[in-house]
């Protein structure tokens, strides 16, 4: 750790403690659930239940639970990186739920009073005291406007963000300390930190949700009447809280349980009706992601049950966008890309693009890659639209980048985590519904559109503007590498990575050589302190005490050197190398 962040520790002491101890108590469980030991039950949950009969993946969740809100948001934005943390454990991730007491509603007034002056009360008729849902950032209240509109506030929780800001703090830490271990650093611990906290802070940033609100609502008033977004009531939002319209109607997750609980009694047109109305419903969600994917470029990110909302006239509404992902040209054409080698069974392009798709390391097994890209073509690529298992198909792609150690970009795993929750979501509905025959038509519509002339000419127009700057620029290039190599001060830097730990072990092994040859010199010549001088033991005498003291060592040195190599798998050159 660097001396600069030494004033931060301090400052961050308490909260290292209480991160430390947690970590502590769930990493002992870890080790003690690994032994058949009398006393692995002794570390227990809230309810007692001994914390070695949970798996791995759920003493994780468990301690990211225990650890506060930053951690639980941190936990699920790795929910959505199966790439990175592996599906098992991606899955228990999407568990997480913030389990916390709600702000009273002198604390709600006061926020609003901070943000919204103390004459805010003139603007509502009534704010209901009880939340309607809590989470780890905010809070959300039933309110009415002074015209009698029906609102709801959602409000930061107090002093939340001074304890995130502080907790993004200590996790730089622990990704510096990460950075040393060789399991932890292959996944860049401290960029996935510095790119998780302009996250964070983006969700802090009620701003952002309203601008959000803003432009779905656009977006969709423009080309449907189908799906309703909450209309920002723009002069009462602020960086901390966001009033918007109150969609009236059920959470797709209480619509299901509500029609699995009166199945029985109703008679067959009513349940006529309500299979037409979820057969509807699931058109209507796989054609508004679609569209966000393929024509708008820009997706809701989170399309879980308790966010789609069946309204009263049926039609579908949508919450929470406090997190979107964006998609560019080249991820989209990837994608459609992906779909058309999947489909064709094009095992050496579905390889190809998957490397072009997500960070690749320097030492990857393309021909374990090729391998498993052909089992999963095999699996997949034959099946027909009615039967493909896109959940399936997902997670297993998900866990050959998590096994091959490729990382995706944030927005593609973004995509990725989007598109798994939607498929999910759809077979909640359980409606007779093909939602990858809908990609198909999608997928053609926009192979055609990538086929238009006048897509074919901003192209060229791209790739024109990109040729001209280049035909300016690099003559001057030129040049200053030849000024650079006359003056003599042409430089060439070579980065090898993870040399760091090779330089160390062979340091160590010239140490240890130089030390076993001079203690073998302090044997020969018998230097003093002597062992053994009147007597002999074995037929050893006059043994040379610091002699003795540094063969052993060295030899010692040499033995742990030569396990660590051992158990790395670099002892000798393999068939994986």
């Amino acid at each position: 750790m660097k001396i600069t962040a030494i004033p931060q520790l301090y400052r961050n002491l308490k909260r290292w403690k209480e991160i430390l101890r947690v970590l502590r108590r769930y990493g002992l469980a870890d080790w003690l659930t690994q032994f058949r030991l009398p006393f692995r039950d002794v570390l227990k949950d809230r309810g007692g239940v001994p914390l070695s009969q949970y798996s791995r993946e759920q003493r994780v969740r468990m301690a990211l639970v225990d650890l506060g809100p930053t951690f639980i948001k941190v936990g699920q934005i790795l929910a959505a990186r199966p790439d990175l943390v592996g599906p098992k454990l991606a899955e228990e991730l999407k568990r997480l739920r913030a389990d916390v007491h709600p702000d009273s509603i002198e604390q709600v007034r006061n926020t609003l009073a901070q943000e919204l002056g103390e004459n805010f009360e003139s603007r509502f008729q009534s704010i209901d005291a009880t939340p309607l849902a809590t989470a780890s950032i905010g809070q959300v209240h039933r309110a009415v406007l002074h015209d009698g509109t029906n609102v709801v506030i959602k409000v930061q929780r107090a002093n939340i963000e001074r304890t995130m800001l502080q907790d993004i703090e200590v996790l730089a830490g622990l990704a510096q300390l990460a950075e040393r271990v060789d399991g932890f650093a292959a996944w860049g611990p401290t960029d996935m930190v510095r790119q998780m906290g302009p996250m964070i802070s983006r969700e802090l940033d009620f701003t952002r949700e309203r601008q959000n609100l803003e432009q779905f609502g656009e977006m969709f008033d423009r080309n449907r009447n189908d799906v309703v977004i909450p209309r920002p009531h723009k002069p009462l939002c602020t960086r901390r809280v966001l009033v918007m319209d109150e969609l009236v109607g059920q959470p797709l997750s209480q619509f299901l349980s509500d029609e699995a609980e009166r199945c029985d009694t109703d008679n067959d047109a009513i349940i006529a009706s309500r299979n037409e109305l979820k057969h509807r419903l699931c058109e209507t969600i796989a054609s508004v992601y679609l569209t966000m994917i393929f024509e708008e470029a820009i997706f809701h990110a989170d399309p879980h049950m308790g966010n789609l909302i069946v309204m009263e006239n049926g039609q579908l509404g949508i919450l929470d966008f406090g997190m979107i992902g964006r998609i560019d040209e080249n991820l989209r054409e990837t994608i459609e890309d992906m779909l058309v080698a999947i489909s064709s069974g094009d095992q050496n392009r579905l390889t190809r693009l998957i490397c072009q798709i997500g960070n690749a390391p320097p030492m990857l097994n393309e021909s374990r890659l090729a391998i498993d890209v052909a089992e999963f073509i095999g699996t997949y690529g034959k099946q027909s639209f009615g039967e493909f298992d896109l959940t399936g198909a997902l997670n297993e792609l998900s866990d050959m980048l998590h096994r091959h150690a490729i990382k995706l970009p944030n927005q593609s795993a973004l995509l990725l985590k989007m598109l798994i929750s939607l498929e999910g979501t759809l077979r909640e509905l359980g409606a007779s519904f093909d939602s990858l025959d809908v990609v198909r038509q999608f997928t053609r519509a926009t192979i055609v559109k990538r086929l238009s002339p006048r897509r074919r000419l901003r192209q060229a127009r791209r790739v024109y503007l990109e040729a001209e700057n280049f035909l300016e620029s690099a003559p001057n290039e030129v040049i200053t590498l030849l000024k650079m190599a006359r003056q003599g001060s042409f430089r060439i830097t070579l980065e090898h990575q993870r040399l760091g730990p090779t330089v160390n072990r062979m340091v160590l092994g010239l140490m240890a050589s130089a030390v076993f040859l001079g203690s073998s010199l302090l044997l020969a010549m018998k230097v003093p302190p002597i062992l053994f001088h009147d007597v002999t033991v074995m037929g050893v005498q006059d043994l040379s005490l610091m002699g003795l003291i540094g063969v052993v060592g060295s030899i010692s040195v040499m033995m742990w050197l030569l396990l660590a190599i051992t158990r790395s798998g670099h002892l000798t050159r393999g068939d994986d190398d």
